[in-house]
């Protein structure tokens, strides 16, 4: 008996070392498709349910209702936990995005821009009435069963203070309200440390964008790239393995691979087999 308890506490550990990494559903931003979904919305779905991915962040393609799309990705075994809205749409009547999400089944609504006038100078005053205009999105938000996320993209990268613009928005907005989505690429490309603001910031990162910014690369505070600098997840600068750890223990609930290059199709199963590959 004590020969098989050793035996069994073994293969255990060995489970237990080599276990899977990422562990959590895989899901797609369907912006990585934006070629071909207003062309053919089943067709994508066909080959995303292909690919082995079961969530999406999406908005409705135009002419369909949420309802009719919904059904189309239920029938594939897709679930839709997170939309998005623009943010005038949200500032000037979040409940009717509310109602969109809520019809499609989602529990979060991101933002993925802040409006400023330069390129490259978003300006304290900007972040200043973000945090304002967040602060009441979220809780409009907040009442009818959404969370509400921003969605970082470099630019928030600005020096202010002790820290970056980016860290004023967190610190100043409602974590009862306002939660936030981590964009990989976008956050190393403005030069923020990815892992030290997953912790820095425990609790407030719901959503995370799976993306990889090409070596070799440096960053701006444009909040832009070339589509080539959006490469393979794993070959890219971010360091996969203590990104996924941290974002699982501060509490990143889905994670959404992107992909913004031109060759979708042949990126998208490869950050797949990379992530499946990581003990």
């Amino acid at each position: 008996m004590k020969k098989y308890y050793i035996l069994l506490c073994a293969a255990l550990l060995a489970t237990h070392i080599h276990a899977q990494l990422f562990d959590k559903p895989f899901g797609v931003q369907t912006y990585t498709f934006r070629k071909q979904m207003p062309k053919n919305v089943e067709g994508v779905l066909d080959t995303i349910k292909l690919f082995g991915i079961t969530e999406l962040e999406t908005g409705v393609p135009k002419g369909m209702t949420p309802e009719a799309f919904k059904k189309l990705c239920n029938d594939r075994g897709i679930s839709i936990p997170s939309t998005g809205g623009g943010y005038e749409q949200l500032v000037r009547n979040p409940d009717s995005l509310a109602d969109i999400a809520k019809r499609l089944g989602a529990s979060y609504l991101m933002c993925a821009w802040i409006p400023h006038k330069k390129r490259g100078s978003f300006t304290f005053e900007e972040a200043k009435k973000a945090v304002e205009d967040f602060n009441k999105i979220g809780k409009a938000l907040h009442v009818k069963g959404i969370t509400f996320c921003y969605h970082d993209h470099g630019y928030e990268f600005q020096p202010y203070g002790k820290g970056t613009l980016m860290d004023y928005i967190i610190e100043n907005t409602d974590p009862q309200y306002v939660s936030f989505e981590m964009d990989v690429l976008w956050t190393v490309h403005g030069g923020g440390d990815p892992v030290k603001l997953l912790k820095k910031y425990k609790g407030r990162w719901k959503l995370m964008h799976v993306k990889d910014l090409r070596k070799g690369i440096k960053g701006d505070l444009t909040g832009g790239t070339p589509a080539e600098n959006d490469v393979v997840v794993g070959e890219g600068q971010a360091d996969w393995r203590k990104i996924l750890k941290v974002a699982k223990k501060v509490g990143v609930k889905h994670f959404f691979i992107e992909d913004e290059s031109n060759i979708e199709m042949v990126n998208v199963p490869k950050s797949i087999a990379y992530l499946k590959g990581l003990k």
